[in-house]
């Protein structure tokens, strides 16, 4: 099982690797590295604006078993009207870069590709990570990579907020930035969301 965030340059920018099996979404997300700094607030402060309404932090496009909070914006399963459509296309080519990622890493290193049953955790995550960090350095080196060079977050007081996690899990924040997200999606001049809705 693997967690990882990617740009659409293929550049992996942050991954976690747990044993298949005993690792599903969520559980990943209780061990992630990037999710634990974000519930114990020590994430580095990311507050944007969206139809003119300002929220605290980052989000993440994820698919539907995540909960509905705060900083996870899910897909719209059957959506209806030509807005939500919009943004439907959009959070699923988005996400395909992700996945277009993880088939151009396995096509590129076979190992990732044959089962590791026999490996120790410790093992295999060794090899996942080697994997990605020569797979960053080849696109590095051929100039295919958007932002080659690691930009270093600022350095945030390890100090824990009780208020975040309650922050986190809000319900009417996920769905007032899924709301704002479909507006501020629907008032953009995006041709190539522009199609045939009636063959939805």
């Amino acid at each position: 099982m693997l967690e990882a965030v990617a740009s659409q340059d293929l550049w992996f920018w942050h991954a976690f690797c747990g044993p298949p099996g005993s690792q599903n979404d969520i559980n990943v997300l209780q061990q992630s590295s990037l999710f634990v700094t974000e519930r114990n607030g020590t994430a580095p402060k990311c507050p944007f604006y969206v139809n003119n309404h300002l929220y605290k932090r980052g989000y993440l496009l994820t698919d539907g078993i995540y909960p509905p909070w705060s900083v996870f914006v899910k897909s719209i399963p059957y959506p209806h009207e030509v807005d939500a459509k919009k943004f439907k296309r959009q959070h699923e080519a988005a996400r395909k870069d992700v996945k277009r990622a993880f088939v151009v890493l396995k096509g590129k290193w076979g190992v990732l590709s044959q089962p590791m049953r026999e490996r120790t955790i410790r093992k295999i995550r060794s090899v996942v990570y080697t994997c990605i960090i020569l797979h960053n350095m080849i696109l590095k080196d051929d100039g295919n990579a958007i932002a080659p060079m690691h930009i270093r977050d600022p350095p945030v007081e390890l100090a824990l907020d009780d208020m975040v996690l309650g922050e986190l899990m809000d319900e009417d924040t996920h769905w007032k930035l899924k709301h704002d997200l479909i507006n501020h999606l629907a008032s953009q001049d995006l041709p190539h969301l522009l199609v045939d809705y009636d063959k939805d």
